[in-house]
C-alpha cells in the first residue's frame, strides 16, 4: 500500500515537474514568436502601422480591434533610438518588450501629461555613457533603459467609435521612431 502511494505522489511530482519545464521552455525555443513573425512585415528603426485586428490574421496574441497599432522593431547596437508619438485624442499607450517577449517598460498619455509622448531607448552602457548634468532632470527627457539590443516598441491609439478609427490610425502614422546618433538634446542651462 505504501509502495502505492509513493508511486502515485511520485508520477504527480514527475508530471508537474515536467509540466512547469514545459511551459517555461516553449516561449524561448518556439520559432513563430511575435518578434518572428513582425520581422517580415516591419522596417528596423522605424514605426510601422499593422492592419486591423481580425480572428483570422492576428499577428500578434490578444489584438484589440478598438485599438489601432503600429510596431517599431528596434536595434540598439548602432546607438539609441528617439522615439516620438503624438498623443490621440483617446488613448495612446507605447509599450516596450525584448526579443523574446519579455515586457520591461510601459507609459500612456495619462502618465505622460503631454501631447507627445517623447523619450530616449538606449543599453544601460550607452546611458551610463552620456554626460551628467545636474539641471536635467528626468522630466525634461525620459530615458528608457532596455535589457537588450533588439526588441519591439507596441504603440496602441484607442478608438472608442469605429468612425474614429482612421485618427487613431493617423495619430499612430505621425509617430517616429528614428536611430539618434548625437546624444539627447539637453535644455539649456539657466542663467542665474
Amino acid at each position: 500500500m505504501i509502495r502505492l502511494l509513493f508511486a502515485i505522489v511520485g508520477g504527480i511530482l514527475l508530471g508537474g515537474i515536467v509540466h512547469l519545464v514545459s511551459v517555461l521552455a516553449l516561449p524561448r525555443i518556439a520559432s513563430q514568436d511575435a518578434y518572428s513573425r513582425l520581422t517580415e512585415i516591419t522596417t528596423l528603426n522605424a514605426v510601422t502601422p499593422l492592419p486591423p485586428a481580425e480572428p483570422a490574421n492576428s499577428l500578434m496574441p490578444y489584438m484589440d480591434p478598438a485599438f489601432a497599432t503600429a510596431i517599431c522593431r528596434y536595434d540598439l547596437s548602432d546607438g539609441s533610438i528617439k522615439l516620438t508619438v503624438p498623443v490621440s485624442e483617446a488613448y495612446t499607450s507605447v509599450s516596450f518588450y525584448t526579443q523574446s517577449n519579455v515586457a520591461y517598460y510601459a507609459i500612456n498619455d495619462r502618465s505622460a501629461g503631454r501631447k507627445v509622448i517623447e523619450l530616449n531607448l538606449m543599453t544601460e552602457a550607452q546611458h551610463a555613457d552620456l554626460p551628467e548634468e545636474e539641471d536635467v532632470t528626468a522630466a525634461d527627457r525620459l530615458i528608457i533603459d532596455s535589457p537588450s539590443t533588439t526588441g519591439l516598441i507596441v504603440l496602441k491609439a484607442l478608438a472608442p467609435e469605429p468612425g474614429m478609427m482612421e485618427q487613431a490610425r493617423s495619430s499612430l502614422a505621425a509617430a517616429k521612431c528614428r536611430l539618434q546618433t548625437e546624444p539627447p538634446v539637453m535644455k539649456p542651462e539657466a542663467k542665474r
